[in-house]
Formats: C-alpha cells, structure tokens, sequence
C-alpha cells in the first residue's frame, strides 16, 4: 500500500482488497461468479452509493464487470480470516530480484538435465561412459 492508501478508512481498504484481487485474477475471474464474503455491511452501501469520489466510480466501474455477489458474515464466524486482516508486517519484504546475469541462464540452458542419462539408457541398454 502507498501513503495515500494507508489513510483509507477500513471499509474502502477492504473495497481496495477486493478490487485488486479481482483486478490481478481478471483473466481467470471474468465469467464466473464471484462471491465475497465480508464483515463490512458498509460495504454493499459503498456500491450503491450515488454521490461517490472519484476513486469509488473507479472501482465501481471496474466491479461491474464482474458477476459479484457480497455476503456478510461476522468475523466470529470466521476466525481465521479476522486474524489474518489483522496482522502486520514489521519490515518491507525483501525486492524480488528480476534481472539475472547472462552467464547464469547460459548455465542453466547448458547442463543437461538429470534425466537425460536415464532414457538415453531406456532407448539405447547403455550407460554413459561418465557414470559410475
């Protein structure tokens, strides 16, 4: 989350849950129903909310693509996901490295697989000469 989004209120940073979700799985989502369970009433009020911001016009335009269907249910009721939308982290998690020096994926494509030796032995009744 940026800056911007840590002042969200708790209903539009669950709003902003879903709408990423949805926005990340689109691929895979769009055409099948989807039903989100949430402990925010507030939530179906947000969506039909006729004088919203901006933001909120945004992600409603962005739901409407989909087949949603928002069901509440008290966080007693689900204990495991109340506890997991209540923990915090307390360091950024570590960069994900994507870019690799050319020797290294030149030495990956180079060895051979680990299971070449075994179906040359299946095709040919020969061992390699390198092993022993």
């Amino acid at each position: 989350m940026d800056l911007a989004q840590l002042n969200y209120t708790t209903t539009e940073k669950e709003l902003l849950t879903i709408v990423f979700s949805l926005d990340k799985f689109r691929s895979y989502l769009l055409g099948s129903k989807i039903i989100v369970f949430s402990n925010h009433a507030t939530l179906k009020f947000l969506l039909k909310k006729s004088d919203a911001k901006p933001k909120l016009i945004r992600w409603m335009l962005l739901l409407q693509e989909f087949n949603i269907e928002t069901k509440d249910k008290k966080g007693v009721e689900n204990p495991v996901v109340d506890h997991l939308s209540r923990i915090e982290r307390e360091s950024d998690p570590m960069p994900i490295q994507d870019e690799f020096p050319n020797e290294q994926l030149l030495q990956i494509s180079m060895t051979t697989p680990w299971f070449a030796d075994i179906c040359n032995f299946v095709v040919t009744s020969q061992f390699p000469p390198e092993t022993s």
